[in-house]
């Protein structure tokens, strides 16, 4: 194989999460990075199509020849590169995302989150605590900000390294993300949402008006009734998407 994965096999395992995700015979499933098709198996023996993209050309052949003309549709492609709206709408995203670039693919599936019905992703565990966490928890950060912005989230249960082949040397978590379809809480400018975002947390031991201070004047942070002297991890998303709103510069011209 070309690229460095730890394959789920543990059968127990795999019914569960088929079990989370209760698949429907008319579901529109996209499973991202399928591997050998442990969870592939899982959804094919219920009677589901589905569909697949995988980067790894090796891979990509092992599955066409494993289940020839069976329901699996399969792509050789990179996710992060994937236009999902061209798989329809009501997605239901599955995966065990590869973890070193678990959290680009997490963004990029953000984008596309309108078309996404519900997802189910193997991650670490330690990323997974990050993307729930609340204000005020040590892992609460950016990746938790920005997700909880376009998802509701809940961890399901954890994962041993000995369900994996190779055994990694941390544990997984299955997630399951449902996407916000009704912003009740909506950025007026994205962009500028993202910004503060990521300069609040670049310095998260200092106080927002440190951190924020090229971009937001003390007075406005005060004005928008957020406390200058707190830390980012002590703002909710909805306060920081508040805060964007009340501070977005009139003319707008990228800050």
């Amino acid at each position: 194989m070309k690229l460095s994965q730890n394959f789920l096999n543990d059968l127990g395992a795999i019914a569960t999460i088929i079990e989370a995700v209760k698949p429907q015979t008319d579901d529109n499933i996209l499973e991202i990075g399928p591997g050998r098709g442990a969870i592939t198996q899982g959804f094919i023996e219920n009677g589901n199509c589905i569909s697949a993209i995988e980067l790894d050309e090796n891979l990509v052949d092992y599955l066409k020849t494993r289940y020839g003309n069976s329901n699996l549709r399969i792509k050789r492609g990179d996710i992060l590169k994937t236009d999902l709206s061209t798989y329809g709408r009501n997605i239901r995203l599955v995966g065990n995302l590869p973890y070193h670039i678990s959290s680009p693919i997490l963004f990029h599936v953000s984008k596309f989150s309108k078309y996404v019905r519900d997802a189910h992703f193997m991650l670490q565990r330690e990323v997974v605590n990050r993307m729930v966490a609340r204000p005020g928890e040590s892992s609460y950060g950016r990746l938790s900000v920005m997700l909880q912005y376009h998802w509701t989230m809940e961890k399901l249960f954890d994962l041993s390294p000995k369900s994996f082949l190779p055994s990694p040397k941390v544990w997984s978590s299955v997630i399951r993300m449902i996407p916000r379809k009704n912003h009740d809480f909506a950025a007026s400018d994205y962009d500028y949402f993202e910004s503060i975002v990521a300069d609040a947390f670049s310095q998260r031991r200092k106080m927002l008006k440190s951190s924020l201070k090229k971009i937001i004047d003390y007075n406005d942070i005060a004005a928008a009734g957020i406390n200058p002297t707190l830390r980012a991890e002590n703002l909710s998303v909805t306060n920081f998407v508040d805060l964007a709103n009340k501070t977005l510069p009139k003319n707008n011209s990228r800050f």
